[in-house]
């Protein structure tokens, strides 16, 4: 139930493609997230997908599903009604935990994510320290190499390819000699996997391209991302719905508030 409602907060979050800024992708990668999003010792895993396109200069992530959706409100493929009851239902199956856009470069990583019916944006030095040891292991073909680093509070292990020369990887990790496809943190809580890689060559015109997109420092964006549990109230969201469903949706806000188990347990 925890889940649903999560999911149900992450669809509200619907705002309008505006006209675009484009990314050029030269090669796509396609990861599995299997993680935790409760701080509760019993907490059962899920599982998501990602999208990471590159070129040779800079890379960008997000969530498959926030691709697909954006994919198809850009081609005008689906649209919003103005009810709030009926675009939920409708955008639904497209919500997700990890909303975020995540744009790397050499210097910096630059992201957006939606914040209560409009984004907060903020950047960061791309900075971090790697310790590369010598052990390795078979991923599919490829023999991939073992790495540590200590980023965001956690202590993450990640297995790079070095026979694919693409220092990037998931979320906002990069910067080893060879394309990360394995990546977790040493309390089982994240757990990034490779399922696909292909060199292809296209424009992705929808890329972090929205509308009400506020400038703050980086705390602020954590902070209001977490309030955004307590802030929505669903009696004035969602008209149509019973009085029950609207009180227990309110309760469950502020478990999900109190449970919320981010990536990043340390800013930085």
């Amino acid at each position: 139930m925890k889940k649903n409602i999560f999911l149900l907060i992450s669809a509200l979050f619907i705002v309008s493609i505006k006209a675009q800024k484009s990314f050029s992708s030269e090669y796509v990668a396609g990861y599995t997230l299997d993680y935790k999003n409760s701080n509760l010792p019993n907490a059962k895993s899920q599982l998501t997908t990602f999208i990471l396109m590159m070129n040779d200069r800079e890379s960008y992530f997000k969530s498959m599903n926030v691709h697909v959706q954006d994919s198809l409100k850009y081609y005008k493929k689906i649209k919003e009604t103005g009810d709030a009851l009926t675009d939920l239902k409708a955008f639904s199956k497209f919500a997700c935990e990890y909303p975020e856009n995540i744009g790397t470069t050499v210097a910096k990583v630059y992201v957006t994510t939606p914040i209560s019916r409009a984004f907060a944006s903020y950047e960061e030095p791309n900075i971090i320290e790697w310790k590369l040891v010598n052990e390795f292991k078979k991923i599919g073909n490829a023999n991939c190499q073992k790495a540590f680093t200590n980023k965001y509070g956690r202590n993450w292990i990640a297995y790079f390819n070095p026979n694919i020369p693409l220092n990037y990887g998931p979320y906002k990790f990069n910067k080893l000699p060879g394309l990360i496809v394995e990546l977790y943190d040493d309390k089982g809580d994240f757990h990034y996997k490779l399922y696909k890689f292909k060199k292809r060559k296209m424009i992705c015109p929808f890329a972090n391209s929205y509308e009400n997109v506020k400038h703050v420092k980086k705390e602020k964006a954590y902070q209001w991302r977490k309030d955004s549990f307590l802030q929505t109230d669903y009696s004035e969201v969602l008209d149509n719905a019973d009085s029950e469903t609207i009180r227990q949706l309110n309760r469950n806000s502020r478990k999900l508030y109190d449970q919320y188990n981010p990536i990043e347990l340390r800013l930085e």
